[in-house]
């Protein structure tokens, strides 16, 4: 048997193996570059008009963070469309959307070989596999019929994971498992793939099958409202309604009307009847944005809609049964909210009776670069150019900068970086450079900024500066340790005061010492202090 046939072979017997969808796809296009020598390959999942990428070979790692919507791109279109084979003339004018995504080759590939290979189930549109060479003539010596197996083993792989996905959210088997954490191929919307956000993503899997009320917390920007978006539409009640309210935006006069609607004459302006989003929202899902916002007086009423399932609208003395699920989300320290008296415990504790944590974006690694390729992808469209492109040496930046604002504060950062790019070239394919960029280049650690002694009380102040000049401190300027270290130790006397004086309460302190709760757990944590 050739070579060649043995890791086809293998390539099957994959299929079939225990090991992850992630390895298993990734093993079919160091095959495909092994065999057919192409410089770069993806393998894309068919999903609502759209070519999402699963793995990918030879390109930009932020291709991984890309929607390529299929009728913006022709490439991908007459491959959705064909049913078969294609290949691409070597000068074909259409543009490659993988254009400037081809790390460390100059220019754009405007003369190469390029096949698309549909994926199909059953005459079915799963998905798709592309593969480029740099060389125009690199493919002509595989025909038709050999391109043809490459591209039955390919969707056999692919519907075996899309099988294997469905019957595990179907049964009971743990959301956790390595094959359903690896790829999530039901949640492509939901981009990134670092630890904490598969985390997320298998706690979404957990609670989106139940009734139970959920409560969605995590910093400003981190995509709270998508979570609630994954968690309806994984639920018994997607084809019901999905009602919003952002409780921040509601006035104290109109709030309980929102909620609860009102009747005829209730009061002043009420000239009609009118539902609330509860009423709305009947057998479906109300999502109660910034939850923390609410009144007490809002806040009681709303418990007992919860508790006995019933509402009255304003004006009216009768009860409506309503069956609603609650979604609720909130960027405050709830526990702290109720400890101050802003939340009430008993309803605080019906909210979160399954709590899910949304991880801010300085804790996901990688997912950074993938959410910038996404965002680039869904720019390049809005600005009407071929591509842009992030180049290599924006990387480093991106991974450096602290992002207070989150998914949120990356999406606008790549949205002003490409307009100032578009600006500065009139190429319909751009680069998005750091000039561009109007963001620090230091690491997160030099980004805490220094707390003052201030924060502390004066007994405080002279215990701090006792300990200190037993430790040599007061030998300032006379060569015993850098500046940095005496700095440090300073630092690291005063937050230690702070945060035991607080019980170790993180949003205590931070509020304290006037600084970020974020920039203050990286200063805990680059002072060895136990949190």
């Amino acid at each position: 048997m050739t070579k060649r046939n043995n890791e086809w072979l293998q390539v099957a017997v994959d299929i079939t193996s225990s090991i992850s969808e992630q390895d298993r796809f990734e093993r079919l296009l160091i095959t495909l570059r092994n065999i057919l020598k192409c410089d770069a390959s993806a393998l894309l999942l068919y999903k609502n008009q759209h070519f999402i990428p699963l793995a990918i070979n030879g390109l930009s790692v932020d291709v991984l963070g890309r929607r390529f919507v299929i009728d913006q791109h022709p490439r991908f279109e007459a491959i959705a469309r064909a049913g078969d084979i294609v290949r691409f003339p070597s000068d074909s004018d259409l543009p490659d959307p993988y254009d400037g995504l081809i790390p460390n080759h100059q220019g754009y590939l405007e003369v190469h070989a390029c096949i698309g290979l549909p994926l199909l189930y059953e005459g079915r549109l799963i998905g798709a596999l592309t593969i480029d060479a740099f060389n125009p003539t690199q493919f002509e010596q595989f025909d038709n019929d050999y391109l043809r197996l490459v591209s039955a083993l390919a969707s056999n792989s692919l519907n075996t994971a899309l099988l294997m996905e469905k019957l595990e959210r179907n049964s009971s088997l743990p959301s956790n498992t390595s094959r359903s954490s690896s790829l999530n191929l039901s949640k492509q919307d939901m981009i990134g793939q670092s630890q904490s956000i598969l985390t997320l993503k298998s706690h979404i899997d957990a609670v989106a099958s139940t009734d139970l009320s959920v409560l969605i917390m995590g910093e400003t920007g981190v995509g709270k409202e998508l979570v609630a978006h994954s968690i309806f539409r994984q639920s018994q009640r997607s084809k019901q309604p999905f009602v919003y309210l952002n409780c921040a935006a509601l006035p104290e006069s109109v709030a309980e009307s929102e909620l609860f609607g009102h009747i005829k004459g209730a009061f002043t302006g009420a000239i009609s009847n009118r539902k609330g989003k509860f009423e709305l929202a009947n057998k479906g899902t109300l999502f109660l944005d910034e939850i923390g916002e609410l009144s007490l007086t809002l806040q009681a009423k709303l418990l007992r809609a919860l508790q006995y399932g019933d509402i009255q609208r304003v004006g009216e003395d009768s009860n409506i049964k309503v069956d609603v699920r609650i979604i609720a989300a909130t960027n405050r320290v709830m526990h702290e909210e109720v400890k101050k008296g802003n939340m009430r415990s008993d309803l605080y504790h019906r909210l979160s009776v399954f709590p899910v944590f949304v991880p801010p974006l300085r804790e996901r690694g990688g997912d950074v670069i993938l959410l910038a390729g996404f965002f680039a992808e869904r720019c390049s469209h809005k600005l009407n150019v071929a591509s842009i492109q992030i180049d290599n040496s924006v990387l480093p930046l991106l991974h450096a900068h602290a992002w207070e604002g989150n998914v949120r504060e990356l999406e606008h950062a790549i949205y002003r970086a490409a307009v100032i790019a578009k600006s500065e070239s009139n190429e319909t394919h751009i680069s998005i450079r750091p000039n561009h960029f109007h963001l620090q280049k230091e690491s997160h650690q030099s980004e805490v900024p220094l707390v003052s002694m201030s924060t502390l009380s004066p007994t405080k102040q002279e215990q701090v500066i006792t300990e200190l000049q037993h430790n040599g401190l007061d030998n300032f300027g006379k060569g015993d340790g850098t500046l940095k270290e005496m700095m440090d130790q300073f630092q690291y006397k005063v937050v230690e005061q702070v945060y035991l004086e607080n019980n170790k309460k993180l949003s205590t302190t931070a509020k304290q010492l006037g600084m970020y709760p974020a920039n203050l757990h990286r200063l805990l944590k680059r002072l060895n202090l136990n949190t």
